[in-house]
This record gives C-alpha cells, sequence and structure tokens, in this order.
C-alpha cells in the first residue's frame, strides 16, 4: 500500500488550547507550555510528537539547513518520493538516528525549507496520549474509543477517521494508517477478505479481531503541502 499524503503558530500556546480541554491549573497549564516547547539542547532524546506544531525538535518552521544544526549532517539523507496518486515528486530527507528514533520530512517545496509532513517514525516517537507505530488495536480503541476505519488491501486502506474519535482535534493534524499482521490474510482468509476494499467498518466488526492489527504508520503534518 502506497503511503497517503494526508500549527507553532504564532499564538502557539493558544493554538494548542483550542484543541484540548484545560483544566483551571496554572500547573496544567505551564506542563502544555513545556510540552509545546522543544528540546533543542538534547533534541535526539525529544520523541514527543505535538500533531500540528512538532515532531521531537521539528517545528512548522524548521528548514534542511536547521536539520544540519540540531543533528548533524551525517545523520541526513535527501531524496524524493512519490506524490499523490503517484504524480510528481516531493523533495524528502530521512533523519536516521537508529532504528527507534529515525524519521522521514516530506517538504512542502524543493528548496527543503519548509516542511510538509513528517512519516515513516520510529516507535519511540508518542503523542502524548501514548500513540505510536506499533500501537495495538485495543490500545487504540482504548484511547480513541470506537471508531471507523477504511478496508484493508488498496491505497488509501486502514486509514482511521479520527475526526470522529475522541481524538479530533488532531484532525488534518495527524493521520493513523493500520495494518494487519504480515500472515493475517493467509492465516485467516475469510476474515481479512471480509475487511479489505473500498469500504469504511467499526472497529467493533469482529472480523478485526485475528488479524493482529496494528498501527502501522503515523504521518503528522505541521504545514500543508501545494
Amino acid at each position: 500500500m502506497t503511503s497517503t499524503l494526508k500549527c507553532f503558530a504564532i499564538a502557539a500556546l493558544t493554538l494548542l488550547l483550542s484543541n484540548v480541554t484545560v483544566k483551571d491549573s496554572g500547573i496544567e497549564l505551564f506542563s502544555i507550555a513545556i510540552a509545546q516547547t522543544p528540546n533543542r539542547t538534547n533534541p535526539v532524546q525529544d520523541t514527543l510528537i505535538i500533531p500540528g506544531v512538532r515532531v521531537g525538535a521539528v517545528t512548522r518552521n524548521t528548514s534542511r539547513k536547521d536539520l544540519t544544526k540540531l543533528f548533524g549532517a551525517q545523520a541526513l539523507k535527501d531524496t524524493t518520493i512519490s506524490g499523490p496518486e503517484g504524480i510528481g515528486t516531493l523533495a524528502a530527507t530521512r533523519v536516521n538516528l537508529g532504528l527507534q528514533k529515525s524519521f522521514t520530512i516530506v517538504w512542502t517545496n524543493a528548496s527543503r525549507t519548509k516542511p510538509g509532513n513528517i512519516r515513516d517514525l520510529g516507535t519511540a516517537w508518542k503523542t502524548p496520549e501514548g500513540l505510536a507505530t506499533g500501537t495495538s488495536f485495543a490500545q487504540l480503541r482504548q484511547t480513541l474509543g470506537e471508531f471507523r476505519l477504511s478496508g484493508l488491501g488498496w491505497d488509501y486502506g486502514g486509514i482511521v477517521f479520527i475526526e470522529q474519535t475522541r481524538l479530533s482535534r488532531y484532525a488534518g493534524k495527524l493521520i493513523l494508517l493500520l495494518d494487519a499482521a504480515p500472515d493475517a490474510a493467509n492465516r485467516f482468509p475469510k476474515d481479512y477478505e471480509a475487511i479489505s476494499g473500498d469500504q469504511e467498518l467499526s472497529s467493533t466488526n469482529s472480523h478485526w479481531k485475528p488479524l493482529g492489527m496494528r498501527v502501522a504508520q503515523m504521518i503528522v503534518t505541521l504545514n500543508a503541502t501545494p
């Protein structure tokens, strides 16, 4: 399946407060402000994702030049990926920080001055709610509540309709792509066939249960790609 191309705005704290319910607590407000602020003194250790705002030290304003300062030139590899529907190409940079912390930035422009989205995230990267690559179907249901997703086995398969969940505030900022265990189609062909193709399904559908579903890809949008 091809990956789907699916804010530190002027008032970053205001943006975050508009997306979450905050209790009347000075301590909690302080915690939110800290979450908004990247760890630039040790960026490799910062693996927090704030959808629409930052992925670790990478924010909406981070350029390719900034990446060199943050992670070192030896960790960076420029490449290109196919555009939506396989049309055209997009500039990208792979940041190699080891198996669990690496990620890929897809840029909005060829000059690599404005990040569009971040994908291919290692398992160390997590949202404040604990969502990560590898999160199980059961864990996802606990976090999102019951949700709906597209059928498997096609270009837009396994997409969670996050706007209909408890984390609807991440709509347009976080894409969760789910997939079954590698051998699921062979071991459970009837169940796999029942949830395959261009259809919208509930997470309560019993056919998901034996398939070993988990988050296979997270895409974090920082800036819209033209």
